[in-house]
């Protein structure tokens, strides 16, 4: 299992060859200049929700490679009016498990809001816990610190992806807390720097988790690490 990270709160996994793409927001992204949309061609696209900073480039991207898009049923619909096809839409809800080629995937609770880019409304935001390969892993998409993350304690994560960069979610004190909620010691930080009001110390972010005996990972836009 392969991650790539693409910047924000997008994020690539290879499954044994198997493509599967989070919350693709791209091309808006001044740091992101670097990654090129046409190299980018996942199977599946997960949407934790539908604010524009994690749906920019759905569209885009499923019609260059007729990738099947899955979230809760009210971002399905919008989905559906970005001119994706009904039959590359799953439009599922909480407690639901998507399975696919390379395993599953289950829709568990955040804590944000949710409405479209338009303004619309579009469900609740969701999170994902992905089991493929004997691995699983746990990504959280936007969501403050809650103590439903206490359920995911016993799922044996081995990695997780968490928001790090405070004011629209966590900060780096309250994704230390969740990490210890969900009983996994191996994070990989999303949703910082891309806006002045999320830019973190990420010395100070990697020594405050190292301090709480975890393991942070801030990867540079474009890196890949092996899970």
């Amino acid at each position: 299992m392969k991650a790539t990270y693409y910047g924000h709160s997008t994020v690539e996994l290879d499954l044994n060859g198997t493509s599967v793409l989070f919350d693709p927001f791209i091309t808006p992204n001044k740091l992101a200049s670097n990654i090129e949309l046409k190299n980018i061609h996942p199977e599946y696209i997960f949407l934790s929700h539908c604010h524009g900073d994690h749906v920019h480039d759905m569209a885009e991207i499923q019609r260059q490679s007729n990738a099947e898009v899955i979230g809760i049923v009210e971002t399905g619909d919008w989905v559906q009016k970005q001119g994706v096809p009904e039959n590359k839409i799953t439009a599922m809800n909480f407690g639901g498990t998507f399975k696919g080629n390379f395993g599953t995937v289950k829709m568990v609770h955040a804590l944000h809001t949710n409405a479209a880019p338009d303004g619309s409304y579009a469900g609740a935001p969701a999170g994902y816990l992905l089991k493929s390969n004997g691995k699983t892993v746990y990504f959280a998409g936007d969501t403050a610190l809650t103590i439903e993350m206490q359920l995911l304690k016993d799922e044996q994560i081995d990695w997780a992806f968490l928001p790090i960069g405070g004011f629209f979610t966590m900060d780096i004190g309250d994704a230390i807390k969740a990490a210890k909620f969900i009983n996994c010691q191996n994070i990989i930080g999303i949703h910082y720097n891309t806006f002045p009001p999320i830019k973190i110390n990420e010395g100070e972010a990697v020594k405050q988790f190292s301090d709480a005996g975890l393991n942070l990972q801030l990867l540079d836009i474009g890196a890949s690490i092996d899970l």
